[in-house]
């Protein structure tokens, strides 16, 4: 579950006049991150292009939301979601890596697919973790809700302030996705119930709850400090 890709991703058109974004990305996995990206990018076969990998991690965004889907009959899904999380992050990481190493950038049709291909893929992830059974179905369209502000934001800041954000607080979605793991661990081990301040309550609903305030967060954050800045820089007369 992606919350941003790389605008820079796919080839270049010549002649295009769409200015690249400045990207923000300092995150706990970066450095690691990017060095397997870069190795990754130099031994690919030349027969795999960033569209191809861009749809394998479409795939396996869809089939993570299938899978949450699927947990709520057997569990074995929450093991297959963490392989999915994977094929997500190979395929999502790597297309922009890709088209960066051989100098084949479309910036605007990478932009906006991959931004596309997000909200389409959250969205299924949501509805997935709603029909599971381990997160309630209020929950989920909170969490939903979050997500996509945020992303507004970081999409209309990435058009008027010129700086592409693809991480917050240390957390970008390669973390997000270690986190889903680690949770999908913790249900197929313990279960779905967790106790807190001597009540129950289903353990992905404490952490989608801690999830949307630190979105929510970052985004009204986000939202004053760049209004501010935008206000500054075309300050009337």
């Amino acid at each position: 579950m992606p919350i941003a890709t790389n605008p820079t991703n796919k080839e270049t058109a010549p002649g295009s006049s769409f200015k690249n974004a400045t990207r923000v990305q300092v995150s706990f996995v970066t450095v690691a991150e990017k060095r397997a990206l870069a190795w990754f990018a130099a031994h690919m076969p030349a027969w795999v292009s960033s569209d191809q990998l861009t749809v394998l991690g479409f795939a396996g965004q869809i089939m993570v939301g299938v899978s949450y889907a699927l947990s709520r009959y057997d569990r074995q899904w929450l093991l297959w979601n963490i392989l999915f999380l994977a094929v997500n992050w190979f395929g999502d990481s790597l297309d922009g890596t890709l088209a960066r190493f051989r100098n084949r950038q479309r910036p605007r049709y990478g932009f906006y697919l991959d931004h596309v291909i997000d909200a389409i893929g959250s969205t299924v992830l949501m509805v997935g973790l709603a029909l599971s059974g381990f997160m309630s179905p209020v929950v989920a369209l909170a969490l939903l809700i979050a997500f996509l502000l945020l992303a507004i934001e970081v999409y209309l800041a990435t058009y008027t302030i010129g700086s592409f954000h693809l991480s917050f607080f240390n957390l970008g979605p390669t973390e997000i996705r270690i986190i889903l793991a680690i949770g999908n661990i913790a249900l197929y081990v313990r279960g779905p119930w967790a106790h807190l301040a001597g009540r129950t309550f289903l353990l992905f609903d404490l952490g989608a709850v801690a999830a949307i305030i630190g979105m929510m967060s970052m985004f009204l954050h986000a939202a004053v400090k760049h209004t501010v800045q935008l206000y500054r820089e075309e300050r009337l007369p």
